[in-house]
């Protein structure tokens, strides 16, 4: 083969320089999962934390409340008073006051008087000097209850007293001529002046229901141990920052509402019992 028809080969470049050269490494990806699952355990521990704290809170308050309320009407110790905080109580207790609390208890005996009472109070202070936005008690006295109360009013029948809704009734006897005449009446109840005002609304006599001024007229003044108004002082079982508002008289009990004044948190005397006008 000649040389004219050989192919050449181009003369390499004095100037180049020759270099080995590999793909370069596809960069490393950091793992991410570490950094997320350390996030997720510190979340966790902080929800558990919290829960933890609330859970003591909780119950240091609920027991602080029950001590106090034991301790203030000279309760039994093992009295079951059932204490109710609605919310976290974290945040309230930061704040300086729970928004909303309440209290209830069966079988109260208060002065020898027995009641289910129920305490609701708002914005109550967890600091001294400071007063709550507003308190409200209710006292439910079921029939027995009743008759025991009415049983400190002189004269009043009380054994024979019944709920009759929304009055209470109760039976007593006309003596004429040596006889005695059942009469049964029935009362409605208003408050007055921190008192239970009974009064007359209807009266049965021998079975039929007979207005009032005819009792009168027919008896007398007889009639008039029938006929007339009785007044039960309640002021003077509860404490003097206990307002008495309205009673309701229902199928099971008679339920008798408060107004509490918050001089009872700070004021020893606003805690000593009431008197009636």
């Amino acid at each position: 083969m000649s040389g004219d028809t050989q192919p050449t080969l181009p003369i390499p470049d004095p100037a180049a320089r020759w270099v080995l050269s590999s793909p370069e490494p596809a960069p490393k990806r950091r793992r991410r999962w570490p950094w997320l699952v350390a996030l997720v355990v510190v979340v966790l521990l902080a929800v558990a934390a919290w829960f933890i704290g609330e859970w003591v809170a909780r119950g240091i308050v609920e027991r602080t409340i029950r001590q106090q309320v034991v301790s203030n009407l000279q309760l039994p110790a093992d009295q079951q008073v059932d204490v109710e905080v609605p919310g976290a109580v974290l945040p309230q207790l930061i704040g300086g006051s729970l928004g909303q609390v309440r209290v209830a208890s069966d079988d109260v005996a208060i002065d020898g008087i027995t009641g289910d009472v129920v305490v609701t109070a708002a914005d109550v202070p967890i600091r001294g000097g400071a007063d709550w936005s507003s308190a409200q008690a209710s006292i439910s006295l079921d029939e027995q209850q009743l008759q025991a109360l009415l049983g400190r009013v002189e004269g009043f029948p009380a054994d024979s007293v019944t709920l009759d809704s929304p009055d209470i009734a109760m039976s007593t006897e006309l003596s004429v001529l040596g006889a005695s005449i059942p009469v049964g009446v029935g009362l409605s109840v208003t408050t007055q002046d921190g008192a239970l005002l009974l009064t007359p609304d209807t009266l049965r006599l021998a079975g039929a229901e007979v207005p009032a001024e005819t009792l009168v007229d027919q008896f007398g003044a007889i009639a008039r141990t029938v006929v007339r108004d009785w007044e039960v002082c309640v002021a003077q079982y509860v404490p003097r920052a206990l307002t008495l508002t309205s009673t309701t008289v229902g199928a099971d009990a008679v339920v008798a509402e408060f107004d509490i004044d918050s001089a009872l948190l700070t004021d020893p005397s606003a805690r000593e019992t009431g008197t009636c006008a």
